[in-house]
């Protein structure tokens, strides 16, 4: 944490998160906005703070986030991994074990499935049958 802060990626479908965390406490910010007011709700809200709860350091730590792509809930998914990894940098040996077991490193493979050409307007739909 040489230059005051440490960053990292997350990703989720479309979206990328990139994450800067700080030392001390202040408002933690995506796109210019207090994340409060970009995911609204008490369950989003708990979705984001879960990695600095499950290593003890809500309150410690402040983030300024960019995220782009995707839609809310990508983004959200994204911003949370990228926090994860940023924490995770900060202290591998006592983070990474308990951030780790609660799934929030592994980055999620599931994309959406691409459209295959000649048939419906959609991934699995099939031609109409001309029957009749």
């Amino acid at each position: 944490m040489d230059k005051g802060y440490v960053q990292a990626v997350g990703r989720r479908k479309e979206a990328v998160a990139r994450v800067r965390i700080i030392k001390g406490q202040g408002p933690m910010t995506i796109n210019g906005k207090p994340i409060a007011e970009y995911f609204k709700g008490p369950i989003n809200q708990k979705a984001y703070q879960r990695p600095f709860e499950l290593t003890n350091s809500l309150g410690r730590f402040t983030a300024t986030i960019k995220v782009l792509g995707g839609g809310a809930s990508s983004q959200l998914g994204a911003t949370v991994h990228g926090i994860a990894r940023a924490l995770e940098q900060l202290d591998k040996e006592n983070y990474r074990p308990l951030l780790k077991s609660a799934g929030l490193l592994t980055r999620d493979p599931r994309v959406r499935e691409r459209r295959k050409y000649g048939l419906a307007h959609a991934a699995r739909a099939k031609k109409q049958s001309p029957k009749r």
